[in-house]
């Protein structure tokens, strides 16, 4: 299973290692490092399905089913049918 939120789409990037050593110099000698997206694993209930749904999202993305709502959000995503 890929580590992507299917509702926003995150997913993980190339990010900078830096070391506290040698931050003053302006050297960067750590190379690359993945960094992964914030993904949690929830239950939540759509009270217009009257079921619970078990679902893997990003924390932004459960931040966008507190405020649109689980079942347009659930629905959008291709989650639900």
């Amino acid at each position: 299973m890929a580590k992507i939120c299917p509702i926003t789409k995150k997913g993980s990037k190339m990010a900078g290692k830096y070391s506290n050593r040698i931050r003053a110099t302006k050297f960067n000698p750590s190379g690359m490092t993945r960094k992964q997206v914030n993904l949690q694993k929830k239950r939540i209930f759509v009270p217009e399905l009257n079921k619970t749904i078990t679902v893997t999202v990003s924390t932004q993305g459960l931040r966008t089913i507190t405020k649109n709502g689980a079942y347009v959000t659930l629905k959008k995503a291709g989650l639900i049918k």
